[in-house]
């Protein structure tokens, strides 16, 4: 009995030191994100802005992986699969809180399968609709798609994505069901709204800032309960037409599960200097959001808040009778 002791204590210290060495040397090649989302869209935005400044604070190239598909599932899964050794990451958004009560066939669990490492940024959305759509307000918009329901087209980046919920609330709320178009990510039907394909659809300010500013498509409102500093003419849905309605977009970042302590304190140790970037806090200004406070650029603050989310869409989506295979 001693000797097996022995030798499980000779073992374990062996593992202990094998960890806190591969941890010190961490990291010594190049690190991924995963943004499962295509190009070019909101997540993807943010995803590249924390890259580049946790590049700087790790001394190491971070490269950013698009896996659109699923509603962000493909590559929240691929990250699940992947080894916990802190060289492939998710970035996610609100989705990352949906998909257990979206998708009847999840292939992970979006709580057991991952380490947070940190919060990242809270992310208003807007209304927004083609250059050349009728209604010049919100109160317009909501009586023209009214009128016009058989008609009236609403893009989304797929379902489970931040577009479809803040459809299905304001579609929800108005009591008028729309066509929907779902897409692949959110780029592609920002490109579809710029060219007149679809007609309207609510996005992140940073898919839609550059565009409402540059006069490329339609502002009508925000959807937060406070109006958002980089576009100030814009009033909010709540007091736009809307009573109550309040839906915006949390990003995080997470590790594959099993990732060890060390690493995971390294990454958010890089994702908080990162957060704290001159240039990355004025381009989230820029982009109508900000960095989250460094208390919540942490695992235990993703973690918990993660759990919330879950909570508070799961009845939701379930009132909804939305779900996806």
């Amino acid at each position: 009995m001693a000797l097996k002791l022995k030798q499980f204590l000779i073992a374990f210290a062996a593992a202990v030191s094998v960890t806190a060495s591969h941890a010190n040397e961490f990291p010594n090649k190049p690190v991924t994100i995963v943004v499962p989302f295509a190009a070019g869209g909101p997540t993807d935005t943010v995803a590249r802005l924390v890259a580049q400044a946790m590049s700087a604070n790790l001394k190491q190239t971070v490269l950013i992986e698009n896996v659109g598909g699923a509603g962000g599932t493909v590559g929240a899964g691929r990250v699940a699969r992947a080894p916990g050794d802190g060289y492939t990451l998710l970035l996610h958004h609100i989705g990352q809180s949906t998909a257990p009560s979206l998708y009847r066939k999840l292939t992970y669990d979006a709580v057991g399968d991952f380490e947070p490492i940190g919060l990242i940024t809270d992310v208003p959305m807007t209304i927004v609709a083609r250059k050349d759509f009728p209604a010049k307000n919100m109160q317009e918009l909501i009586s023209y798609v009214k009128t016009n329901k058989d008609k009236v087209t609403y893009a989304n980046a797929g379902i489970g994505s931040a577009s479809h919920l803040c459809g299905m609330l304001f579609m929800t709320s108005i009591q008028t069901d729309l066509t929907t178009v779902p897409y692949k990510g959110t780029g592609p039907a920002m490109n579809d709204l710029l060219g007149g394909q679809v007609d309207f659809m609510c996005d992140q300010t940073t898919n839609t800032t550059s565009q409402i500013k540059g006069g490329k498509i339609k502002a009508y409102a925000v959807t937060t309960k406070t109006k958002v500093p980089s576009l100030p003419d814009l009033p909010t849905l709540d007091s736009a037409g809307v009573p109550g309605f309040e839906v915006g977009v949390w990003h995080g970042l997470y590790a594959p599960k099993g990732t060890p302590t060390p690493v995971v304190d390294r990454l958010t140790k890089a994702l908080q200097a990162a957060l704290q970037d001159a240039t990355v806090k004025q381009r989230f200004a820029d982009l109508g959001t900000e960095p989250v406070t460094l208390n919540r650029a942490t695992p235990e603050a993703l973690r918990a808040h993660l759990r919330r989310e879950i909570d508070k869409w799961a009845p939701i989506i379930k009132k909804a009778g939305i779900y996806a295979d």
